[in-house]
């Protein structure tokens, strides 16, 4: 995340997505190499290599490019750009933990260890294999054009950057944390109104990261 941060702060104003796809790429690989990264390795084993996601608004060509799942407001028009198969598999979890706790286990006792996690976790494992195959990832290989998302973001009033942890995405960071805290309070294990492969651990005050950021184009 920070070595991508750091490449869009120094990369050109008026580069094109698929340029800033190919570069990014030949950025990640360049740091593989730094640190004698066996690329066969990483090929085979896509859940080694660094890997994120970015939402990001080109103010010169009045886009907004959706690398990864991420989403964004346009307008107070949602866009979103999730996974494949994320949602049966946190289906999956969602029966796991039901059925547990339809057997006597307590909500307590999945915010310590989330077994429903570890039960999906090998299917996790196994769909990081389409990295860059059925959705784009910045991970240091090719990244397939076809699964990025670009908005057209002309004569566009204000625009809302955000992460997936906020899974009712609002014209207001407040708005939208009091929506999160809302889910939080009714179902922290995120298993019924809204599934998630992960539910908010003990000590935690979420389920997943969050990066928020509003601001007039």
């Amino acid at each position: 995340m920070r070595q991508v941060c750091q490449y869009v702060e120094s990369m050109p104003a008026d580069i094109n997505v698929e340029k800033f796809c190919q570069l990014i790429t030949s950025y990640i690989q360049f740091l593989y190499s730094q640190y004698d990264c066996d690329m066969k390795e990483l090929a085979n084993h896509p859940t080694e290599r660094m890997a994120a996601s970015a939402v990001i608004y080109s103010m010169f060509r009045k886009e907004i490019w959706m690398i990864g799942d991420c989403q964004c407001l346009v307008d107070g028009l949602l866009y979103e750009n999730p996974k494949p198969y994320e949602e049966p598999i946190a289906d999956m979890r969602s029966a796991f933990i039901r059925l547990a706790l339809l057997n006597g286990a307590s909500v307590d006792d999945f915010q310590t260890v989330d077994k429903g996690r570890e039960f999906i976790l090998p299917i996790l494992i196994e769909n990081c294999k389409n990295q860059n195959k059925t959705f784009a990832v910045i991970d240091g290989f090719p990244i397939p054009m076809k699964h990025v998302k670009v908005i057209p973001a002309d004569n566009v009033q204000e625009i809302v950057l955000a992460s997936d942890g906020y899974p009712i995405l609002k014209p207001t960071l407040n708005e939208s944390e009091l929506a999160l805290s809302s889910l939080v309070a009714e179902d922290p294990l995120f298993i019924r109104k809204f599934k998630a492969t992960k539910g908010v651990m003990k000590g935690n005050s979420s389920f997943d990261d969050r990066t928020y950021i509003r601001f007039r184009a």
